[in-house]
């Protein structure tokens, strides 16, 4: 039912968290500042909130006490338009208001018993209409649940259940249709039109697998169609959050060189609307700092030498995107797909071993420390792996973190934990600099190289490698096949 995809305006009254925080904000036309006059029946307490909805959270914008018999929230500099919530204490109960650029002075009564058939408003067509569209709206709801209960009670009249309940759909989508024509400008158009979804053609040429892959690409390409990410009442729409993760983690391949273009693609949607714009590309950048998906520091390097060392990021000091730069450099010579650099490390006798000179269609790098709860529970398997790929071509470098007089329990470890097996190393005086240049903060960490030491994945789970060389070995057979 199109209830279900509408915004939370069209739920019953929720709780909400708000945090305060300090949002840099990009000034927009208009003056006179705003003020907002509420009159609340039914409501006991002496406190009224205002908040709003920015990228993917809720904040607090205003506080104020009531006087005689009224709530006035006002300032000098106007509000950035977008959705904002009456916000009742103790439960922080709220009331949609929408507030575009040329109507910040207005004012509300609300009866709290039926906020939406109550609500009037004096000096806001903006929220005139769209309560309007709230009141039609609500007179579908009674039928429709009270049929979509019907339907899981009586599955003898499910189809005649069904199929009054597309008709009320029908009617619904007749009445966004109508009210987006007519007033086609309005915030209300813009939420409708947000949760509409897209017409996707049928392609009935098509065999059932190439119609699929054609109708997605289609929906990709067009996801965006109703919802204009230049439009600065978008990041204040509470919509926007849940349009960006619904592209980039349903609609895109989870993989670096997707997600970068995805980004890439987003962003340059949001060019016009600096304040979505800074948002997002400071959202896209820790997300992929955090990221536990593989490869997904590709991305970061990207917006860091795409976005912050161009200058785009004009927010940003020069001390800032110089630290950026230096992580970005610090990360790029072991992105998947990098030749991975060359280190001399050193045996339990002294004899010195380099990546590069193991010879090996694939060479996997174990970083491990004997004091290290994660490196002992991975061991068992990287033994197991080793015994079983060894006649596949496989040879496992074992680089043990240890230093200075502690590296003495790196040999006597190896031999307790079966490791000797493996090639092992050490570098006592961290003279290859291994720890930086593979970003070794913790351990265990794993890597798979190819026969030409090219990264192929790293930062995987010991138990996850017979898996990934699984992929592997199949991805070379069937490119040896063609």
């Amino acid at each position: 039912m199109r209830f279900n995809t509408l915004t939370g305006t069209l739920r019953k009254i929720t709780t909400l968290v708000f945090f305060l925080v300090a949002l840099a904000s990009v000034a927009f036309a208009g003056s006179g500042g705003y003020r907002i006059e509420v009159e609340l029946q039914h409501y006991t307490g002496d406190t009224l909130k205002l908040g709003y909805y920015f990228g993917k959270a809720q904040y607090l914008k205003d506080t104020t006490i009531i006087n005689k018999g009224k709530f006035v929230f006002e300032g000098k500099e106007p509000l950035e338009p977008g959705v904002y919530l009456l916000v009742i204490p103790p439960d922080n109960k709220f009331i949609h208001v929408l507030i575009p650029e040329d109507e910040q002075q207005f004012s509300l009564t609300v009866d709290m018993d039926d906020i939406v058939k109550s609500a009037k408003f004096k000096g806001s067509d903006e929220n005139d209409i769209y309560y309007d569209y709230l009141k039609q709206l609500d007179a579908f709801r009674p039928r429709a649940d009270e049929l979509r209960k019907l339907i899981k009670e009586d599955s003898t009249k499910k189809e005649t259940y069904e199929t009054e309940l597309s008709k009320i759909d029908d009617s619904v989508k007749k009445l966004q249709d109508n009210m987006v024509a007519k007033h086609p400008t309005s915030m209300t158009a813009m939420l409708i039109k947000a949760n509409q979804e897209i017409d996707i053609p049928k392609y009935p040429e098509l065999s059932e697998e190439d119609r699929k892959q054609k109708q997605y690409e289609f929906y990709r390409a067009h996801y965006f169609d109703n919802f204009d990410l230049g439009d600065k009442r978008a990041i204040r729409s509470g919509l926007i959050q849940n349009k960006i993760d619904f592209y980039t983690q349903k609609l895109t391949y989870p993989m670096p060189d997707s997600q970068i273009i995805a980004i890439d693609y987003l962003l340059k949607k949001m060019e016009n609307n600096a304040d979505a714009f800074q948002y997002y590309l400071v959202y896209f950048l820790n997300d992929a700092a955090k990221s536990k998906r593989m490869g997904m520091d590709a991305v970061y390097v990207h917006l860091v030498d795409n976005y912050y060392s161009t200058g785009k990021a004009t927010w940003a000091d020069e001390d800032q995107v110089k630290k950026l730069k230096t992580q970005a450099e610090g990360i790029r010579p072991t992105l998947i797909g990098k030749i991975a650099p060359d280190l001399t490390l050193w045996t339990e006798s002294g004899q010195p071993v380099t990546i590069h000179g193991i010879e090996s269609p694939y060479t996997v790098l174990f970083f491990w420390d004997p004091e290290c709860g994660h490196c002992k529970k991975a061991t068992p398997f990287v033994v197991d792996f080793y015994n079983e790929y060894k006649d596949k071509g496989v040879k496992v470098l074992a680089i043990c973190t240890k230093t200075g007089d502690d590296i003495s329990e790196c040999w006597s470890t190896v031999k307790e934990r079966g490791m000797d097996v493996f090639v092992n190393t050490a570098d006592q005086y961290l003279r290859s600099r291994y720890k930086s240049i593979y970003d070794v903060k913790t351990t265990p960490q794993i890597f798979i190289l190819d026969k030409n030491k090219k990264i192929l994945v790293k930062k995987i789970a010991g138990e996850d490698l017979k898996s990934v060389m699984d992929e592997l070995l199949r991805a070379d057979a069937a490119k040896e096949k063609e």
